[in-house]
């Protein structure tokens, strides 16, 4: 891994805040990406695959940087190509892109040394293997897949063309999370035993059931559907792709994949020997496939993790920027994202996305008692600056695609187990398989549609 980032001493950094609560709290404010300027002809030339929202959001943080520039996007949908064209053409100078409607053209750009694939989850897996055969480098969004055998091929690609994959999984790049790794390894809150995740939120959006229609004009919506079954076109389904088990897999996919992340990595754990979840969706009925309501249990040697969805709460609110870019906790009784992580000298609570961390011990007089903390920061800045240093290094980046993949296995497994009406599954810790479960197994890999198949030998 690359130690870039990591060896920063950021504690040194910023300085020290002891305010004697319990003992040595530490305050940090997360210091920005240093973005050192570089000659023109050494700039990094990306391609965006997916122009979409979060497609938008990445497309500014790298165009903003002078040591790499937008020489290529994609996209499906001719309004969002020429609306992010446009806007990377302002942030460039006026360098507009090269726009296309199949990013395979933008594939075979010699030039082009490395893409941001932000295109919806049934597409990255092969989108990413494509671009490694092409030679690029690869930012690909989370999670890195959509069921467990494709993480498997992005690997195999990975390694055998030799390409840097990092997936958009931050939380590993972001100071304060660092710097609580280091403090768990050092065994200060003692043996761990038990994790909480939470990804508790309002109701999320509106898909009603509608029936199939025809495609805006301008949106290749064969090429968008991809590997999925051959569906017509459906404006709940195209709007609402995350709750539908042929594009995503729900929001344990689309949002607690970076808290599951965040945990499995500062606990510093691997594959669990079972996996069970139960849920439903039980608070609106609508075209959405996936559980409003879930939970999902995760066994490690002398380690339960659990997992808690419910997305019907408008009283439990995500970290907002006022808290994550200023010196604050969040309120975390009522945080969506948060994490808790118990030991025999006390409890962890991080934020992800910044937010934070705090170590609570016994209560003194029926009050709270926090031994230690540090404050975050959103870390993109830092995650982009990670994989833009691991391109030049050839280094493995913070998030590689190996981590990411193990990481979104435990989505995969839960999310098959909830499906299957709560099958508790023994996972193959060598072989990443289910045991002894033909049934789970048929959904350990989805068919593909032709021309959108990823192979068998990348």
């Amino acid at each position: 891994m690359s130690s870039k980032i990591n060896r920063r001493d950021f504690l040194d950094r910023s300085g020290k805040a002891s305010l004697g609560l319990a003992g040595g709290i530490t305050l940090l404010s997360s210091a920005q990406s240093v973005r050192a300027a570089a000659p023109a002809n050494e700039k990094i030339r990306l391609g965006l695959i997916g122009c979409g929202g979060r497609g938008m959001q990445l497309s500014e943080g790298f165009a903003e940087r002078d040591d790499c520039t937008f020489a290529a996007i994609a996209d499906v949908s001719e309004a969002l190509l020429d609306n992010r064209a446009a806007a990377i053409a302002e942030r460039q100078n006026g360098q507009a892109p090269a726009t296309y409607g199949d990013f395979r053209k933008l594939l075979d750009d010699k030039s082009i040394d490395a893409v941001v694939i932000a295109t919806p989850d049934h597409w990255h897996a092969l989108a990413t293997v494509w671009a490694c055969q092409a030679g690029k480098d690869v930012y690909v969004e989370k999670p890195p897949t959509h069921d467990c055998w494709e993480g498997q091929k992005m690997i195999e690609a990975a390694r055998k063309y030799d390409r840097v994959v990092q997936c958009g999984f931050q939380n590993r790049s972001a100071p304060y999370n660092i710097e609580a790794k280091k403090y768990i390894e050092a065994g200060k809150l003692g043996d761990i035993h038990y994790c909480r995740i939470y990804n508790q939120k309002p109701a999320w959006g509106n898909c009603p059931v509608v029936p199939d229609g025809t495609a805006p004009d301008g949106l290749n919506w064969d090429m968008w559907n991809g590997p999925a079954p051959e569906h017509a076109y459906n404006s709940s389904m195209h709007k609402c792709w995350h709750h539908q088990w042929c594009y995503s897999g729900g929001d344990m996919v689309n949002d607690a994949s970076h808290q599951i992340d965040l945990a499995r990595w500062l606990l510093g754990v691997k594959y669990p020997k079972t996996v069970y979840s139960t849920g439903g969706r039980f608070a609106e009925q609508s075209a959405a496939q996936t559980p409003d309501t879930q939970v999902a249990l995760f066994d490690y040697d002398k380690l339960t993790v659990s997992f808690e969805l419910t997305l019907f709460a408008p009283y439990i609110l995500k970290t907002d920027p006022g808290v994550r870019d200023n010196d604050m906790f969040p309120y975390w009784m009522q945080n969506s994202t948060r994490i808790e992580i118990y030991g025999t000298k006390g409890m962890m609570v991080v934020g992800r996305h910044g937010g934070g961390w705090q170590v609570f011990v016994r209560p003194k007089s029926r009050q709270p008692v926090v031994k230690d903390q540090m404050y975050g920061r959103f870390p993109d800045p830092e995650h982009k600056e990670n994989f833009l240093d691991c391109i030049r290094t050839r280094e493995l980046p913070n998030s590689d695609i190996e981590e990411a993949h193990v990481s979104a296995l435990m989505i995969h497994y839960a999310n098959i187990s909830y499906r299957l009406g709560g099958q508790k599954l023994a996972i193959d810790s060598g072989t990443e398989k289910i045991r002894d479960n033909a049934e789970a197994m048929g959904l350990f890999k989805r068919s593909y549609r032709t021309p959108w198949v990823l192979p068998e030998q990348v």
